[in-house]
């Protein structure tokens, strides 16, 4: 007797589908507390993981026990303090376990269950059910990912995908077609000599011809093949291209002098959720930055997100600057194009009907779809009021929305992005 001893080491992963379904089962915990450490995270550890917390009392798993078992008969003492239907009052005292609250003699209780969840997982809960809206398939650019699928049957192939029903099928044809007029004659050779025997039982030389006749044929029969190498079906497998769309998306930041620090951090919180929200979930997608103050740029990442350049407050050169870039590299009908503002709605008088017309004559008929944040916590600017105009006569493709501190970062997001059913 021989034995076999595994002292192999454990895999990092060998409790990944456990994981998975300890993350499905206290989702809604999960998702509240993203939610939360978006607001309070700074911009350079937006996408890091997150400690969460759930609470003892939630965590209880059912347990399976033998019972007694057989016939048991118990008496149960009445109460005298308590009557049915009383309440009976919480103890008094701490012990809850989270920290924080006085010494006691009294209370017990249990600590919240405290796990790290990881920087994929806290992306996937923080863009679940988010897409970008009205996105269309105008242009298929193929050549880079490839689905296998079934393409019928081959007569060359891998011996593991063999069709065994198609080759049996087919063996059999074969056999059947070869050696159709042999059985034929086999069957008229055995009737023949059934007669033979019936009424001429002293035709010996006959008989014997016509036995000799059968085994020939038999014979003959029994050397086909049961199965030939031109019996053989695999089932063929192609690889298809999986075609996917092409979207680019205009970020345009307004950073004149008006916008405070704290704003301008808000309007790139902004941003750098929705550059991650881009990258992660599209693979085929363009992201054109363009910072603006009287005159617009078109800038890289690392300026979009960290230049202290400033100055006054023009925004339509920001709408102009997009209206250029479209023309020049973002053909529409190749391209999904889509647009994104943030602002605190101050704006050079004269310049926010100019907004206005820019919008709906030369971007809203082009794009997907097209949201402005205003980044205020007072009423409204002119800006805000023109763009309600486009809002009215592009309700479909045009959203705005009003952010007063980080907090509202997020709720705001999701409500711009959020997955629109399709009817």
């Amino acid at each position: 007797m021989s034995y076999v001893i595994d002292r192999r080491l454990s895999g990092k992963n060998k409790s990944t589908v456990n994981r998975q379904r300890f993350l499905r089962r206290y989702r809604e915990h999960i998702k509240k507390a993203v939610e939360e450490a978006v607001s309070r995270r700074s911009i350079t550890d937006m996408e890091h993981g997150e400690q969460i917390s759930i609470p003892g009392r939630d965590i209880d798993e059912p347990v399976l026990h033998h019972g007694s078992g057989g016939r048991r008969t118990i008496v149960h003492p009445g109460n005298k303090e308590f009557i049915a239907g009383e309440h009976i009052p919480r103890p008094p005292g701490g012990g809850g376990g989270k920290g924080g609250g006085k010494a006691s003699n009294t209370g017990e209780g249990m600590d919240e269950f405290v796990f790290q969840i990881t920087q994929e997982e806290f992306l996937d809960f923080m863009f679940e059910d988010l897409e970008l809206p009205n996105l269309v398939k105008r242009h298929l650019t193929g050549a880079d990912t490839f689905k296998t699928v079934r393409a019928g049957i081959s007569n060359v192939g891998n011996p593991s995908r063999i069709n065994i029903v198609r080759t049996l099928r087919s063996a059999h044809a074969r056999r059947i077609a070869l050696s159709g007029s042999s059985r034929s004659r086999l069957r008229e050779a055995l009737a023949e000599l059934e007669r033979l025997k019936r009424e001429e039982p002293d035709n010996l030389g006959d008989i014997q011809a016509m036995e000799t006749e059968i085994g020939r044929l038999r014979a003959h029969i029994a050397r086909l093949p049961f199965l030939d190498t031109f019996d053989l079906k695999y089932n063929l497998l192609v690889k298809q291209p999986n075609p996917s769309s092409k979207a680019v998306m205009f970020c345009l930041m307004d950073v004149s002098g008006s916008m405070t620090q704290a704003t301008k951090d808000v309007a790139k919180r902004f941003f750098i959720l929705l550059y991650l929200f881009l990258k992660r979930s599209y693979d085929k997608i363009d992201v054109v930055f363009i910072r603006h103050h009287t005159s617009a740029k078109e800038v890289d990442e690392e300026e979009f997100f960290y230049s202290r350049e400033t100055g006054g407050t023009i925004v339509s050169s920001a709408l102009k600057l997009m209206q250029e870039i479209m023309a020049e590299r973002y053909p529409i009908n190749e391209w999904n194009i889509y647009g994104a503002q943030a602002s605190d709605g101050d704006n050079w008088n004269d310049d926010s009907p100019i907004c206005r017309d820019i919008l709906m004559k030369q971007i809203m008929p082009f794009v997907q779809y097209f949201t402005y944040v205003e980044i205020t916590p007072r009423e409204h600017q002119a800006l805000w009021f023109e763009y309600e105009q486009v809002c009215e006569s592009f309700e479909d493709t045009f959203a705005q929305q009003q952010l007063v501190s980080a907090a509202d970062i997020y709720p705001v997001f999701r409500e711009l992005f959020q997955r629109r059913l399709v009817t």
